[in-house]
């Protein structure tokens, strides 16, 4: 087995090969992708059930066998979202500037892959599909690490994918390799020579490692703790269905909502809560338990993330708190409003500091597939080149090209020649 120096060494090299890679390529590898992922249907699902076993012999959580799970619906959810990969419009090669710097002298910036991209992740197998798929689409080479306990899965999934893309090219042969140990990623982690970009999912506790063990620029996000704000003008029925549906259309992800703040006006909508949602744990402050029966909310449950129908719910005087305590507390994830004032919504929307801030709407949309973005390599609540669902845009970066004709830059320096900076698109 090569050790992980070499393993990043050999995917760097090939990540010079798949950049260039046409298009029509790069598409024709994503229906093959789609393909296999179909023909090898038995096999897929007979490595994920051995997990799932594995995971309850091992009395994992419930929320995480949960998360394991691979049935026949999510592997034509996989397929699809590759298929729609393919059919989005190239992401490389976009001129997004061209300017005439003098007559003969053209500066373009020109979209190109970020080069090798080192995903760590946990539990969800289908998150190695997504991975693979834009890697692909976007001509980065991927590096790879899923978790323990999705052993068997990721070890089928990326050997099918694998082929189907050396099927297409052998550019691929190097292109997507995984890592299969813990102490691979701590080797990983210094291998900044080679790795262009480092994207972690998981546990917060797998985010912080990985950002203070490594000089590889990192973009992920450490939590999803995700709030909803019944404003004082809101429409009773539409506001209960969004709650219901942002708490426990699938409570184990990270754009599940775990906090409910609502206006003091409109705390009579909390005993509602408890005959929609009757499975639901609340957890509340001082002032919500005088209206429902509920567990008290400790100080650190506006901070936790609980990937489980668990909520806490906090009563606030005015828009400015919510606003405030969002701003404090969240992790600059997915936010909520739901009112029929505008105005509020507007102040909501501008002022709320995250990736992804809604009105009137489940937050469970924060997500790269449902954003039309064929599907997502992560989410990231940072503030660098890329930032909420990260799809094909988020795996690019650019370079400048300038062609010119004997320019030099003394004629300008001596006042022989001036620039024009003129603008072409």
């Amino acid at each position: 087995m090569n050790k992980p120096e070499e393993l990043c060494r050999l995917a760097k090299q090939a990540s010079l090969k798949t950049a260039v890679l046409p298009h029509e390529v790069r598409r024709a590898a994503l229906k093959k992708m789609a393909a296999a992922l179909s023909e090898h249907r038995d096999l897929i699902l007979k490595a994920n059930l051995e997990d799932r076993q594995r995971a309850a012999d091992e009395n994992l959580s419930p929320v995480l066998i949960k998360r394991l799970l691979i049935d026949e619906k999510k592997l034509e959810d996989m397929a699809a979202g590759l298929l729609s990969l393919a059919r989005l419009p190239d992401p490389l090669g976009r001129k997004t500037l061209k300017r005439e710097l003098d007559q003969g002298l053209i500066l373009t910036r020109r979209t190109v892959p970020i080069g090798l991209v080192g995903v760590i992740f946990e539990a969800r197998p289908e998150a190695l599909v997504q991975i693979a798929g834009l890697c692909a689409k976007s001509g980065n080479a991927l590096l790879a690490k899923g978790g323990r306990e999705a052993e068997a899965s990721n070890g089928v999934l990326h050997r099918v994918l694998r082929e189907a893309q050396i099927g297409t090219s052998p550019d691929w042969e190097n292109g997507f390799l995984l890592l299969h140990t813990r102490e691979e990623i701590n080797a990983i982690l210094s291998m900044d020579e080679y790795i262009d970009l480092l994207i972690p999912r998981g546990s917060n506790q797998l985010v912080r490692h990985i950002l203070d063990h490594t000089k590889i620029p990192v973009m992920g996000h450490a939590a999803g703790i995700c709030a909803m704000y019944v404003d004082k003008t809101y429409d009773r029925e539409k506001s209960l269905r969004l709650i219901r549906d942002g708490k426990t259309q699938y409570p184990a992800v990270c754009n599940a909502i775990e906090t409910l703040l609502v206006h003091r006006e409109s705390a009579d909508i909390l005993p509602r809560l408890l005959e929609i949602m009757p499975e639901v744990e609340i957890r509340g402050c001082g002032e919500t338990q005088k209206i429902i029966s509920c567990l008290p909310a400790s100080s650190c449950d506006w901070e936790t993330e609980y990937n489980d129908l668990i909520l806490s719910v906090k009563i606030v005087e005015t828009l400015q708190e919510a606003i405030d305590h969002i701003n404090a507390h969240g992790s600059r994830h997915t936010d909520v409003i739901l009112t029929e004032d505008k105005k509020a919504a507007e102040e909501f929307l501008n002022r709320v500091d995250s990736s992804s801030v809604m009105w009137n709407c489940s937050s469970r949309f924060a997500d790269g597939y449902r954003y039309g973005f064929g599907a997502e390599v992560g989410i990231a609540t940072g503030k660098i080149h890329a930032r909420g669902p990260v799809g094909l845009e988020g795996l690019c970066i650019y370079k400048y090209i300038l062609e010119g004709n004997g320019h030099i830059v003394d004629d300008y320096a001596r006042g022989l020649k001036s620039f024009t900076h003129r603008d072409l698109i």
